[in-house]
Parts: structure tokens; C-alpha cells; sequence
């Protein structure tokens, strides 16, 4: 699902960028993911996730994927010069991406999940295109969040199948993740560090 004028506002501004860095800060600091490697971002809007994944992380090849064109373009547009080096990108439905099963060694996703309709199906395809023993990089969004009395009126989301913490950790461990660290706020979201299972 694309994000409607409100939530680009949200996504495409100066403390978005720093909250991404003190995320990817704390996902680095609860994994041991290797320089070198191959990395995939599911949803990164304007690019500013992939380039701290890239500052952070070190990876031979990192793919920053989007559904939506126009922030592919914009992707482009911030990420010039040495903050582009190994990436690559590629508009992609997260429920159906175009990549080989066990292509990455992680994937990054940023609130994502819960702008999908099927949001399981896209876990399954993340778990498809892990690595066994692959990192997942998660930053969700509950419902009370998003859902609320004011926020459902501005805010563009899928009214279906959406998950509480419950929900979401029995979808991750039936997809075969299991977690390595987790940080929650109650009814809120969650930051996670999750591993494939072999």
C-alpha cells in the first residue's frame, strides 16, 4: 500500500533520519552481521534507511526496494555520490518480490508490515529470500498507533488483518524466525533483531 500525503510527511522529514540512526544504532549493537555481505531494505521511501544500513553495516551489495515509483525516484535523488556505493534499487511489492530464494544475509524492514494487506504473506517472502541463519531487521507499528480515533482519519492503512504483539510473534515464529532481541512499547511497536532458522 502506498503512503498517502500525511504519512509522507512523516517519513520524508529531518527527525525520521534521526530516529532511523539511533534504530539502526540499537540493531547493530544486538547482532553480530558481518561486513561484506549482501542486504536487502524492504520500503525505504526516500533512501535515507539504506544509507545509514550501508554507513552501519558495510555491505558488499545492498538492494533498497519500494512499491511506490515516485519514492524510488526520490531514493535516487538522496542518495548521490559515495552515499549510493553498492546499492541498487528496485521498485518491488514486498508479497511477491523479484529475487532468488536465500539471496541476503539480511533484510531491513521499516515499518512496513503494516502497510500490507497480507502481512504474513510478506513475511513468508521475507523468510523465502533470507539466508538460513539470516538476520531480519523489524521496526513495527501496532494498531492503537495507527488506528486510533484521530490517526485512522489522516492516516492511510489497510482496516483488515492487522497484528497486535501477539499476533506478530506467532506469525514470526510459524515463518521460522526466532528473536535475537526486542525492544517494545506496549501497544505502541517494536524493534527487533530476529534470525532465520536454518
Amino acid at each position: 500500500m502506498k503512503l498517502n500525503w500525511a504519512e509522507l510527511l512523516v517519513v520524508n522529514n529531518p527527525m525520521r533520519v534521526f530516529e532511523q540512526r539511533l534504530e539502526i544504532g540499537w540493531m547493530k549493537r544486538h547482532s553480530q552481521l558481518s561486513a561484506g555481505g549482501s542486504i536487502l531494505e524492504i520500503g525505504c521511501g526516500r533512501g535515507a534507511g539504506a544509507t545509514i544500513i550501508r554507513e552501519e553495516f558495510s555491505p558488499a551489495f545492498l538492494c533498497a526496494s519500494d512499491l511506490d515509483p515516485m519514492m524510488m525516484k526520490r531514493a535516487l535523488g538522496y542518495t548521490r555520490g559515495r552515499n549510493r556505493e553498492n546499492i541498487s534499487f528496485c521498485a518491488a511489492d514486498g508479497l511477491n518480490l523479484p529475487i532468488k530464494a536465500r539471496a541476503f544475509d539480511a533484510v531491513f524492514g521499516f515499518g512496513v508490515l503494516h502497510h500490507i494487506p497480507d502481512w504474513q504473506g510478506a513475511l513468508s517472502e521475507i523468510g523465502r529470500v533470507l539466508k538460513p541463519g539470516g538476520i531480519y531487521f523489524l521496526e513495527e507499528l501496532y494498531p492503537t498507533l495507527y488506528q486510533n480515533f484521530i490517526t485512522k482519519h489522516i492516516l492511510l492503512h489497510p482496516e483488515g488483518n492487522r497484528f497486535d504483539a501477539f499476533d506478530l510473534q506467532k506469525a514470526l515464529e510459524s515463518t521460522g524466525f526466532s528473536v535475537r532481541a526486542s525492544f517494545e512499547v506496549k501497544f505502541a511497536g517494536i524493534l527487533a533483531v530476529l534470525e532465520k532458522s536454518k
